[in-house]
């Protein structure tokens, strides 16, 4: 779908765009709900005693975009690994704080050099057919990960491990991956440098075991419901396009006794209000979002039940590259500049994003973000660089640059891609059209490269490391869909990835992302924060900066009646 856009107020267009949906639900102030819950009491075991539980244990969960697909190796998108959490566990998993925790391996060592890491298996791992998961089973799911017949847009994030990166390139045999099995329950895996954040990578969806016999008997429709065979705390019982996804408990998993809830539904929720107005009927237990034109009302109405919290992630416009203009960064820095971030974060997003200038964002222990000499700037002064940046390029009031944005459909995204465009209309004379697909369709315009301009986008750290966005870039990233090629930045990461001490690593790194703000092949807007509303009733859920919260962990309190003492 396409809209054009044609602004000359731009604070007229903001304030309408932030007040937008507002007026309704602001009207009238709603009475909050009064909850009887009982006191958390603990057994011994640390599980939540019988007597405080819902007799029934269900969970409803907005989740966002309909998913990708169900397949870890390939899908991509917050969505997906949202539900492939709760259907598979790899090695090493998350706590419910964020932190990294054994999951099927019991343990690992490493070398005294730092190259070989050995991975002790439970063998009471089992998938949700009752099959026992051996070491066989990882070293065939780590090879398909990197086969380029699999078609993984997330394998380079194993090319820690030796010969990965040559394999996924097609230039050397999946069976020559530096993974070998020891034993039934032994796994060692071989890197190419010491690097200390295999467990990190292991984390990954990428890093999931995938049953063999099942993909070899179904191939790309394995992961389906009355196929897909997984060896997480739940399996895949029910997928409705655009309505749900149902899990159910998996009673072959190892921790099933220390799992409550039974049942756990994802609905695909594009439309931020309709999923605001299913959470206060009682259809779902959290939000994935909440809308920023409601921010006052919930504030108002939902103070106690609304979690904000930083997440690890950068919010940006992509450009293509590959196209000109774009292959000039004195466009692309003049786009950049043109974007007052202030406005965007302070009028349309309104719940604590902060404006970014790096793309690496903030928060990360040793790592401070290199910054553009810009960002210190005033707004005015940036907007005047830009004016001249545009000039040199050949653009101008009689010549103005004419560009699509795209968009997945979404209504924030849809407000924030109308108000840059308003001001890259303002500042730059450019004159913008807009156009919005379905979120499986966006992603595989982006891929193709071919009618790709501009387009929104957003990275979040599966880890905590610079690493895991500065190699969104590299030139045999699968991902890199702004078509950045940099032989010098290839060789900084390279060489932070065979950098054992952090600090001069980092230093490094900070060399790499310095290329990437000076050729600017995307406009950095803001770092994220999770936003969401959640019922008192859900426990077990935690905040944490990589917003990863598998279901195993929750419970649902016990609701009693409500007596009106004043009756």
């Amino acid at each position: 779908m396409r809209d054009s856009i044609k602004t000359s107020g731009l604070v007229l267009l903001v304030v309408f765009l932030a007040a937008c949906g507002n007026q309704a639900s602001e009207d009238a102030q709603e009475p909050a709900v009064r909850w009887n819950l009982p006191e958390v009491v603990l057994t011994e075991d640390g599980l939540p005693d019988p007597s405080i539980l819902a007799p029934v244990q269900v969970l409803h969960r907005g989740n966002g975009t309909q998913p990708q697909g169900l397949d870890p190796h390939i899908t991509e998108g917050v969505p997906s690994t949202h539900v492939q959490r709760d259907l598979f566990e790899s090695l090493v998993v998350r706590g419910p704080d964020g932190r990294i925790i054994p999951g099927a391996a019991e343990g690992w060592e490493t070398s005294g050099d730092g190259l070989t890491w050995t991975f002790f298996l439970r063998p009471d791992v089992r998938w949700s057919n009752g099959d026992y998961l051996t070491a066989e089973d990882w070293l065939y799911s780590l090879r398909r990960a990197v086969d380029p017949a699999t078609g993984s847009r997330t394998s380079i994030l194993l090319k820690p491990i030796r010969n990965a990166e040559p394999i996924i390139a097609g230039e050397m045999d999946p069976e020559q991956l530096g993974v070998r099995i020891i034993d039934e329950h032994t796994l060692e895996i071989t890197l190419e440098a010491p690097n200390p954040l295999l467990v990190e990578v292991l984390s990954h969806s990428v890093a999931y075991p995938i049953h063999r016999a099942t993909v070899e008997a179904h191939g790309d429709r394995w992961a389906r419901p009355g196929t897909m065979v997984s060896n997480g705390a739940y399996q895949l019982e029910e997928l409705a396009m655009q309505s749900h996804i149902k899990l159910v408990r998996n009673p072959y998993f190892r921790e099933n006794d220390r799992v409550i809830i039974d049942e756990v539904y994802f609905y695909p929720t594009e439309d931020l209000a309709a999923e605001l107005m299913r959470y206060r009927a009682g259809e779902i237990d959290w939000t994935y979002e909440v809308p920023n034109t409601q921010f006052n009302w919930i504030e108002a109405n939902l103070s106690d039940e609304l979690h904000i919290s930083d997440w690890f992630g950068t919010y940006y416009f992509g450009f293509n590259t590959m196209r000109e203009p774009y292959d000039d960064p004195r466009v692309t820095t003049a786009l950049s500049l043109a974007i007052d971030r202030t406005i965007i974060t302070t009028k349309l997003r309104r719940f604590g994003e902060q404006p970014s200038f790096s793309f690496t964002p903030p928060g990360l222990d040793g790592y401070d973000p290199p910054q553009p000499e810009w960002a210190s700037w005033t707004q005015q002064q940036r907007e005047e660089r830009a004016r001249e940046l545009m000039a040199e390029a050949g653009y101008g009031p009689d010549n103005p640059l004419t560009l699509e944005i795209r968009y997945n459909t979404h209504e924030d995204h849809k407000r924030v891609s109308l108000a840059i465009a308003a001001m890259w209309e303002q500042v730059l004379g450019v004159r913008a059209s807009l156009i919005n697909e379905e979120f499986r369709v966006f992603l595989a315009t982006r891929r193709a490269r071919a009618i790709t301009e501009v387009f929104r986008a957003g990275w979040i750290g599966n880890y905590l490391d610079p690493m895991y966005f500065l190699e969104l870039f590299h030139s045999d990233n699968q991902q890199n869909d702004v078509g950045f090629f940099n032989d010098e930045y290839d060789a900084l990461l390279a060489r932070a990835a065979r950098t054992a001490d952090r600090a001069e690593r980092f230093a490094t790194l900070k060399q790499a992302e310095r290329i990437l703000l000076e050729t600017q092949p995307f406009a950095p807007i803001y770092t994220y924060v999770t936003r969401r509303v959640v019922k008192p009733y859900v426990r077990g859920w935690q905040s944490n900066i990589v917003d990863q919260h598998p279901t195993r962990y929750m419970y649902i309190l016990r609701q009693d009646p409500v007596v009106d003492e004043d009756a």
